[in-house]
């Protein structure tokens, strides 16, 4: 299972480790994790992502050594946490970023098992069922027999309990736990890393303020299942470099009474919308699929480029297909 992966890093000297423009706890944790320990084996690691780390990620430690040089003297790019062309579109469009894509080997690391590729050039994929991208890291350098360092084991545990959100989500089993408790063996403190992450959690008067007026502006569709909310590009120039204006109300639209699924759509200048999904049943993968987002079961997005005016109701025709397919057993209908 691991030994193309364990084949394609141990003959590179140089490699360049990518994340999604909207990184995340595990996408970071990951990036870090594979600096750590592909910098143990020798290697020259650099780390890129399309835009700069968000401070509520920054309880990480590390999260500063990322940037966005796209190291095209590299010998191997190893894309953690995605597989799709649309998540890395910036980085596309970096000169020299293609061309170094479509002729130098990729090794894709991921655990979004539900989602097709969706990448327009020629990789490899590891990308196994786990509970995080860091969890299939955790695997790889142990059935290699690479060194786990404390440090990279602090980082695989943040990014395993980013998004696991404390390893209670539903991808969760038997497995995730047992490399939880490895990783504490290893050094990683679940304190120590909770302790940072609340403090770097904390809000202003002004986020609080901001997250009201988020809750008095949601709407309900499909009498009541799915929860909207419209997030423009002056609030996120305002607020985001605090907190995320996604991440501050999905959860509370999510435990309405009623509600299946909470859809927070952000507008940006060049047209483009984003989509975070995050759903009690298990359809959010199956809706950022109409839009040729992915990723897990009951948490996903996608990109477009469409009006916000068109987007809203096929995001409710694309809900209530997820909800009556998942109802007739047909998820994917």
């Amino acid at each position: 299972m691991f030994e193309t992966a364990k084949q394609l890093i141990e003959s590179a000297n140089a490699i360049l480790i990518i994340q999604a423009e909207n990184p995340d706890g595990d996408s970071l944790g990951s990036a870090l994790a594979l600096e750590e320990i592909l910098g143990d084996l020798g290697k020259k690691v650099s780390l890129y992502c399309d835009v700069e780390m968000p401070k509520y990620l920054r309880y990480i430690s590390g999260w500063d050594r990322v940037t966005q040089d796209f190291d095209t003297s590299a010998d191997l790019a190893i894309i953690v946490d995605t597989s799709s062309d649309t998540l890395i579109g910036k980085a596309l469009q970096i000169p020299g970023a293609r061309h170094f894509l479509d002729t130098h080997p990729v090794l894709v690391i991921d655990h979004h098992h539900e989602t097709e590729s969706t990448l327009s050039f020629e990789h490899t994929q590891l990308i196994i069922e786990a509970g995080a991208s860091t969890q299939v890291i955790h695997d790889l350098a142990e059935a290699s027999g690479w060194t786990i360092n404390p440090q990279a084991a602090e980082d695989l545990l943040a990014g395993l309990l980013s998004d696991t959100l404390g390893l209670s989500t539903q991808n969760v089993g038997e497995a995730t736990y047992v490399v939880a408790a490895k990783l504490a063996a290893l050094g990683a403190s679940p304190a120590t890393i909770e302790e940072r992450r609340r403090e770097f959690m904390k809000k202003s008067a002004d986020i609080l303020k901001y997250k009201g007026i988020l809750i008095e502006r949601i709407e309900y569709f499909l009498e009541g299942k799915l929860a909207v909310i419209r997030i423009p590009w002056e609030e996120i120039q305002q607020y985001s470099d605090q907190y995320n204006p996604s991440v501050l109300v999905l959860d509370e639209m999510r435990l309405v009474e009623g509600v299946e699924i909470g859809v927070a759509i952000k507008t940006y200048p060049d047209g483009k919308l984003t989509g975070k999904l995050r759903s009690n049943l298990p359809i959010s993968t199956t809706i950022a699929g109409f839009f040729g987002g992915g990723g897990h079961p009951y948490a996903a997005g996608f990109r477009v480029y469409e009006s916000i005016d068109k987007i809203i109701p096929e995001l409710i025709d694309a809900t209530d297909k997820a909800i009556k397919g998942h109802s007739d057993g047909n998820p994917t209908t």
